[in-house]
């Protein structure tokens, strides 16, 4: 099964790693939804910050399920033309 992650809100990781896990996927990729497009070149304390989340969560990932991480995606256009059979992540629903 390949799944992709959305990493939104930080705070939201561990219960993301947990879906992850119990979704046993075989290949995962990661959008980084909101980010800044120059995070993997930004050395400002948030970009070092960004960075340091994306490491844990990628090892996370790898550790919990023994996936292949396959790819990073900065902006959901990347993604056109790739086909997830989960999606695990993103923005939670706003109540009306």
């Amino acid at each position: 099964m390949d799944l992709l992650l959305i990493a939104g809100d930080e705070d939201r990781d561990e219960d993301l790693l947990a879906e992850i896990a119990t979704a046993r996927p075989r290949r995962v990729a990661v959008l980084i939804e909101d980010a800044d497009g120059e995070w993997a070149w930004d050395d400002s304390p948030d970009g070092l910050a960004l960075r340091d989340r994306l490491a844990h969560l990628l090892r996370s990932v790898e550790e919990r399920t023994g996936a292949a991480v396959i790819g990073l995606a900065g902006d959901r256009g990347q993604l056109r033309g790739s086909r997830f059979d989960t999606v695990v992540g993103g923005r939670l629903p706003v109540a009306a």
